[in-house]
């Protein structure tokens, strides 16, 4: 993309000491602070008379400075003022430890101010406002994350002298720009950051993010075909008709769809790569079960991979109810085993005694040899990096795959995302099951929510609260540490309650997780590891304490801890915000407990950029694209990617060179991956 691309000390204006500062943004050279896309922009072409803003009001405004004062220390800060005037009123400007933004304004000058506005009856102020000069040619400039020690105008300025610096090297191919009516890059990425205009900025959007969103696509692709060699383990298509006769309930619709699939790949020409989505309690285990016996009666091994121990063990008490009554036997695998335990399991599973084994990382060692492993299961696979999955795999002679997960992922994310897998979606739950009550309550609710749980403990029942910190820190929200204590000798003394945060060591996290699980806790406080945590039907309530600190996913993947029995559970959110966003995500969550609807709103709210976190799922994180707002483009470059691998399934033809580069850039330290 940039041909003479070098580290940002080089830019004029970068010294040592900003290029640390950029560093912790994850900017060392001049495509990455190029690339440094605005998160928002400010439209300054339609200014505010400053006599008509009101209190609180974030906004533009025009003012000629009238004068500059003399900057004057309060502790370890420097506190500049300045005064503006329109025709209209005057305005208080003030700059705190921010000399460079307070030089680069000059008596008798206009400027356009961008800042949110405090009124009192003496004066008008804004504090630290964002400015262009009047007679700027670009009314509307970006807005970029910081961190602490560089402004929005020491990045844009950055930017603007890395752009003149840049040689641009447009790798997208010439037909494919042609066709589409795409911008040159040079002038899309000049455009993203200090747009001509709002038409030629959405065309600089389109161009930038069709571009990513198909290298995206291609290497994604790329790498599912890698990975699907010709199925080596084809099985026979043998009854499990008794499977489901010893079942003490009827399967949903979902649940043998996603059954016959499984089935179905398995005795395809390629060996199975199915995504297996489903809300929390929709009965993933069971169709895991029903695929694993499918394959122990076609005479091979199955295995299935959990994020934690205590989950491995819930997985292997569940297959173990399901399979043993059909002569299965079920093996566990965990760290926590004794090394006799470990070494006993390992000669089982070698020598094919064990036909399912369930287990943690541990599944992964060397010392692990399985007899004839023809399917691995992993079960919230985000949790798990490329490598270790890829690790799980080679256990076996390219076995059949099925990844499981609770996390509700909007179809446009999961395109990208699971290329490489088909996929099957549990949209029904269980009979029997309530959907949970959910409610949102401010802080002034507490004493009465605390009743509420001593009224559900008192008749057998269990509890959650969710903190959102483990100790306390600087800010007011709660902490699970101070919370458990303050509980435990006031509201709730007396009730016996544990603690789980993710600081704990993991025995004693799974000996809390345990106890609670047999009811020697009622009320567990804890942070988010309770997110993918052990089935406890017998919990019945759940509050979340400072809701807004959560994403919606989130906050549905806690509800999902509850609501396990044919108890009618609830689910609590607290907050005190007041603000839009926060009132969107508590009414979103009130009116449905459907996790695809949930997932799709969190999408539109907050953006795909961190919907697992690109640590999680191991894919290279999006710059520019949006799936919710680009969801046009998302299928144009699906179209594209298609079209082109049925021509070059390589990138090898010259005029898909430029996109192989691009690929191959995206996927850094692409073996990995496959591409390179």
């Amino acid at each position: 993309m940039i041909k003479n691309n070098c580290e940002i000390t080089y830019i004029k204006g970068i010294g040592e000491k900003r290029a640390q500062l950029y560093s912790k943004l994850g900017i060392n050279s001049l495509e990455e602070l190029i690339t440094y896309y605005p998160r928002d922009y400010i439209d300054y072409s339609d200014p505010r008379p400053i006599n008509e803003i009101e209190n609180g009001e974030t906004c533009v405004f025009r003012g000629t400075v009238t004068k500059k004062l003399k900057p004057y220390f309060s502790g370890k800060i420097t506190i500049y003022h300045a005064v503006v005037s329109d025709d209209t009123d005057e305005m208080l400007l003030t700059f705190f430890n921010t000399q460079f933004s307070f030089d680069k304004l000059v008596e008798k000058q206009s400027y356009l101010f961008y800042g949110k506005v405090t009124c009192d009856f003496a004066k008008k102020e804004v504090a630290s406002p964002l400015f262009i000069p009047e007679s700027a040619k670009n009314v509307i400039t970006p807005k970029y994350p910081l961190t602490k020690g560089l402004s929005n105008n020491m990045v844009s300025q950055n930017i603007s002298a890395a752009l003149e610096k840049a040689d641009f090297e447009d790798l997208l191919p010439q037909y494919i720009c042609e066709r589409e009516q795409l911008l040159p890059l040079e002038k899309a990425v000049n455009n993203i950051h200090f747009p001509e205009s709002l038409d030629v900025y959405l065309q600089a959007q389109k161009r930038l993010a069709f571009e990513e969103l198909l290298v995206l696509q291609l290497g994604l692709s790329l790498l599912g075909k890698k990975k699907r060699k010709a199925n080596g383990i084809k099985m026979k298509k043998v009854p499990i008709k008794d499977f489901f006769e010893a079942l003490p309930f009827e399967p949903t619709g979902a649940q043998k769809a996603a059954i016959k699939d499984c089935i179905a790949d398995m005795c395809g020409e390629l060996p199975m790569n199915r995504l297996l989505q489903g809300d929390v309690g929709s009965g993933k285990t069971l169709v895991a079960a029903a695929v694993m016996y499918f394959v122990v009666k076609n005479g091979y091994q199955a295995t299935l991979m959990a994020p934690t121990e205590i989950l491995a063990k819930q997985h292997r008490d569940t297959l173990s109810k399901f399979l043993e009554p059909l002569g299965v036997t079920v093996e566990l695998l965990t760290g926590s085993m004794t090394e006799k335990e470990k070494r006993e399991a390992r000669k089982r599973i070698e020598s094919g005694e064990a036909q399912v084994v369930a287990g943690t990382h541990a599944l992964i060692q060397k010392s692990v040899v399985f007899a004839n492993l023809a399917l691995s299961v992993t079960d919230e696979q985000h949790r798990f990096g490329v490598e270790q999955r890829s690790t799980l795999q080679a256990k076996g002679e390219n076995p059949h795959s099925l990844v499981m997960s609770a996390t509700p992922i909007p179809r446009t994310l999961a395109l990208m995302i699971y290329a490489d897998l088909d996929i099957s979606v549990l949209n029904e739950m269980p009979k029997g099951r309530l959907p949970i009550k959910t409610y949102g309550v401010d802080s002034g609710y507490h004493q009465r929510l605390y009743n509420f749980i001593i009224k559900y403990v008192k008749e057998g029942y269990q509890a959650y609260i969710v903190c959102p910190l483990v100790e306390e820190g600087i800010t007011d929200k709660a902490s699970a540490v101070k919370y458990f204590e303050t509980l435990q000798n006031g509201a709730l003394k007396g009730i016996s309650m544990g603690l789980l945060h993710g600081r704990m060591k993991q025995a004693d996290k799974d000996q809390v997780m345990s106890d609670f699980k047999e009811n020697r806790i009622s009320v567990l406080v804890a942070t988010t590891v309770v997110e993918v945590g052990v089935d406890v039907p017998n919990a019945v309530v759940m509050i979340i304490e400072n809701a807004e600190q959560f994403g919606l996913s989130q906050l549905h993947q806690l509800r999902g801890r509850v609501g396990r029995g044919n108890t009618q559970s609830h689910c609590i959110l607290v907050t005190d915000s007041k603000n839009e966003y926060t009132r969107s995500r508590v009414d979103t969550m009130v009116a449905t407990c459907d996790g695809f609807k949930i997932a799709n709103k969190d999408l539109e709210l907050r953006g795909p950029g961190d919907f697992f976190g690109s640590a999680q799922h191991g894919l290279p994180a999006l710059k520019i694209a949006n799936m919710t707002r680009d969801i046009e483009i998302v299928y144009l470059a699906q179209k594209y990617s298609a079209e082109i691998l049925e021509e070059d399934d390589t990138l090898s033809l010259e005029k898909n060179m430029g996109l192989r580069q691009l690929v191959s850039q995206l996927f850094k330290g692409g073996e990995k991956y496959g591409i390179n």
